[in-house]
């Protein structure tokens, strides 16, 4: 293809959502640039996903080899946007088009006055904390080391806060069976539960073990819980059964791991003493027309040397991108078109702000098959799909948005070879300084011998 007129499409981001769109769009025959931050493109499969979810991890990792290790997807690793090279630069380059699947890698700041002073010091956010949990493991892991002591606090209620209240358990737990000289894996432990664990090594009530189980902390209540979600305009009764399964879902996780829950609490000031965090003051909160509300003359303390904030993640902020709020400035949520330049796209968890795979990778794939169809005009073979189809994925109201940006953008024209192939020149240039030859020889380079 490379004496032939043709789209080139750069996407900054190589996990489920970059490599599904990348897949989509090489599948038109557009040729995809793959820019990835890591060494590895599987972003919070690899760094953000426990480890105890080793089958699905290990599924998900070829998945995304696959749609990356393809004729028309050129993979460039090591290459940060903001820093190795800088968004204003690439939009001069001339792409088709340039979608953003960098993810939500910030965490949302506790809202704590002078909170982000004490990090480090017994203050930890999610992301940080699951990425030790992940690599801690591997000889060439470098960065801080946590230790889960008694009653540990983790300030949260999504499913991101029940992956850090499993660690503080699977740790705890697994250090006090340790000490009794029963060796189990973070694995079978997870896998089979505390109790029954303990049980299959003569131990009847786990609480003889000693531990000090830790604490979820959420602002309202057990019901409100974003651990399932109900679907768009849901009724009444759906919504009760949504509010069911969450806390059935609490219930079995509770039953399982022995943790506390404290639903219908907000915290408003760390504890502290020294140079170290040593709990959490908390006020009761009540509920008012969907909003909790703190009760000031209702306080209570819980004491612990570590606190784990879990309340969300955002994308982080890039120099030339311009932000409304916590998030990136789309003229348009459905179809993640960037407000300030034509033909930027945001793809998956950067705009849905959340870090649930599923809905990073469906919404990638709305947004690639609408950017293939009509704004780059590239039809598939087969019958195309409808607007309603295309945007299955993504959020309500996508067909409208969807053809309201189609009438805008569907007859831009491809670029021409010369232009094609000075852009991949580019590319090899880049591949070139960080060593990169083919996708399969790469991958074995930078996989640790002991990656799980």
């Amino acid at each position: 293809m490379g004496d032939a007129n043709r789209h080139v499409v750069a996407i900054f981001g190589g996990a489920c959502a970059g490599s599904t769109a990348a897949d989509i769009l090489a599948a038109r025959g557009i040729d995809v640039v793959v820019f990835e931050q890591n060494a590895r493109p599987y972003g919070k499969i690899e760094d953000g996903l426990p480890r105890w979810h080793r089958d699905q991890r290990r599924m998900e990792y070829k998945r995304i080899d696959a749609r990356l290790d393809r004729p028309g997807v050129h993979v460039v690793p090591r290459t940060r946007l903001g820093t190795d090279l800088q968004f204003d630069e690439v939009i001069g380059w001339g792409f088709s088009a340039v979608l953003l699947a960098n993810g939500a890698w910030r965490d949302r700041p506790l809202d704590i006055p002078g909170a982000d002073a004490w990090l480090g010091r017994g203050l930890v956010y999610q992301n940080p904390f699951i990425y030790w949990f992940n690599h801690a493991p591997e000889a060439s892991y470098s960065g801080p080391r946590y230790t889960i002591p008694p009653g540990a606090i983790c300030i949260g209620g999504g499913l991101a806060s029940i992956d850090v209240i499993k660690v503080f358990q699977l740790e705890q737990y697994g250090r006090a069976l340790a000490a009794r000289g029963i060796a189990v894996t973070m694995h079978d432990l997870e896998h089979a539960g505390i109790a029954a664990t303990c049980l299959a090594h003569g131990i009847d009530d786990p609480a003889s073990l000693g531990v000090a189980d830790g604490w979820l902390v959420y602002r309202r209540r057990v019901e409100d819980m974003p651990l399932a979600t109900p679907p768009p305009n849901a009724t009444a009764d759906q919504v009760l059964k949504i509010e069911a399964v969450r806390r059935k879902m609490l219930t079995k996780a509770q039953e399982k791991f022995r943790f506390h829950v404290r639903p219908m609490a907000l915290p408003v000031a760390l504890l502290t003493e020294e140079d170290r965090v040593t709990g959490v003051r908390f006020v009761e909160t009540e509920m008012r027309d969907g909003k909790a509300v703190p009760l000031d003359d209702r306080a209570f303390d819980l004491h612990s040397t570590l606190v784990v904030s879990a309340i969300g993640s955002l994308p982080e902020p890039l120099p030339g991108i311009v932000m409304k709020g916590t998030f990136y400035d789309y003229a348009d949520w459905d179809t993640g078109a960037y407000a300030p330049v034509p033909g930027v796209f945001g793809v998956g968890n950067v705009v849905t702000g959340r870090g649930n795979i599923k809905a990073s990778e469906q919404h990638a794939k709305g947004v690639a098959h609408w950017l293939a169809e009509h704004y780059l005009g590239v039809q598939p073979e087969q019958t195309p799909r409808s607007i309603d189809q295309m945007t299955a994925g993504a959020e309500a109201g996508a067909a409208v948005a969807a053809a309201q940006v189609a009438s805008y953008v569907e007859a831009r024209p491809p670029l021409t070879a010369a232009e094609a192939e000075a852009l991949l020149v580019r590319v090899r240039t880049r591949q070139s300084q960080v060593g990169y030859g083919t996708y399969v020889d790469w991958m074995a380079q930078v996989t640790p011998a002991d990656a799980d």
